[in-house]
């Protein structure tokens, strides 16, 4: 890694997160940004940027902290377009396709599984993401969940035992039996390689009383909670992620008002993923009740190959502004900074000192036009660590 001074000059348009002066993003205009050790040591003027061993010419564009993915699915194998065409049919959604994906996953190589996940971490890191959380769930035994996981962490320390996924076919008739795997041998074999521990708490997946059984067990071995709730209806996870305390709870798209009571006097943000509704033709979540009740809420991709096979975060910021009533500036703090908070970070989603030096340049003049033209590949760098990629 390249050490010493990096001066990121003739910024146009730069958003800190810094939240100053009422303005979330912290926007500063005609500024320079300082990069010393991989970490972000000062900002502010253009016309006081301190001398520098290095410098990168923005040229009046805009920079933003780099993406914060906190909800993606990587470690699998194979692919599941023809679900996808199907439900572009009119077939609807139940997430039953997940088996579909245990099988190949299980059937996979390490490499193999390895290559794909480089694969879509370097889509990621080209669109703009710098922090990626990414779950197991695709093994579904012991064996393939422990060797998901060590994959995952090779490639982020933001790693979640999803062992509660669905129940996989040869426990079909026993989901309490595997309840009872998932919590011990599994959960035993998986911690060492995981952060967090998560649970799909739907129809057809796992009700309330499995789910706080597993994310008990995962919060004795020392894991933070997180929770797939409310995405094909009604359902009790939102309210259970809020009295476990969980970091997140995501999708979040079939809401009562308890819920967004529950959700708006905790500390645990609502993660959207409107990749998902994208693809499966669902109704979007509406992110402005969410945020007009003073919920905390983060945008993620749900990259996996079932949902939403996106890895593309101004997609999902673009969708959020479209479908979903946020304003542009919204989506960008959600995408960054909620990100963060929904992972518990505080050294990245942000441009001030001591965050790590993770930015975009964009090739735009605003962040407005992460929204405004969508689709258009407007990454322009990416620095990583300080670090241009």
């Amino acid at each position: 890694m390249t050490r010493g001074s990096l001066l990121v000059d003739h910024i146009g348009e730069l958003v800190t997160n810094d939240g100053r002066d009422g303005d979330p993003l912290g926007v500063r205009r005609d500024a320079a940004l300082l990069v010393e050790d991989g970490e972000v040591a000062w900002t502010g003027p253009a016309r006081h940027a301190p001398a520098a061993d290095r410098r990168i010419d923005a040229g009046g564009a805009a920079v933003l902290p780099g993406f914060v993915d906190s909800h993606a699915h990587l470690v699998f194998a194979g692919d599941r377009a023809a679900e996808f065409a199907a439900r572009m049919a009119g077939e609807r959604y139940t997430g039953g396709g997940i088996r579909t994906t245990v099988g190949a996953t299980r059937a996979a190589s390490d490499d193999d599984l390895r290559a794909t996940v480089g694969r879509l971490r370097g889509e990621m890191l080209r669109q703009g993401t710098t922090t990626v959380e990414i779950k197991s769930g695709y093994g579904l035994n012991v064996a393939d969940e422990a060797r998901s996981l060590r994959i995952a962490a090779e490639f982020t320390d933001d790693t979640t035992f999803l062992g509660a996924h669905v129940v996989p076919a040869e426990y079909a008739d026993r989901p309490d039996d595997y309840v009872s795997l998932v919590c011990g041998p599994m959960l035993a074999a998986a911690a060492p390689h995981a952060r967090w521990i998560d649970v799909f708490c739907e129809r057809g997946a796992f009700d309330a009383d499995h789910a706080r059984a597993i994310l008990a067990c995962g919060q004795a071995a020392g894991l933070g909670v997180r929770l797939h709730a409310n995405q094909l209806g009604p359902g009790p996870g939102v309210r259970l992620g809020v009295e476990l305390g969980a970091a997140s709870v995501d999708h979040c798209t079939h809401l009562t008002d308890a819920d967004v009571d529950a959700l708006a006097g905790s500390e645990t943000v609502a993660t959207l993923l409107p990749g998902a509704e994208f693809s499966t033709r669902s109704p979007y979540p509406d992110a402005r009740r969410l945020l007009d009740a003073g919920v905390t809420v983060a945008l993620a991709t749900d990259c996996n190959p079932g949902s939403s096979y996106t890895s593309s975060m101004p997609f999902c910021v673009a969708l959020a502004v479209r479908e979903m009533r946020m304003t542009p500036a919204e989506a960008v703090w959600a995408a960054t900074a909620g990100g963060a908070a929904a992972l518990r970070r505080t050294d990245v989603g942000r441009l001030t000192p001591g965050a790590r030096a993770d930015l975009i340049i964009l090739d735009a003049p605003s962040h407005l036009h992460l929204a405004y033209r969508p689709g258009v590949p407007l990454i322009r760098q990416v620095l990583h660590n300080g670090v241009p990629r």
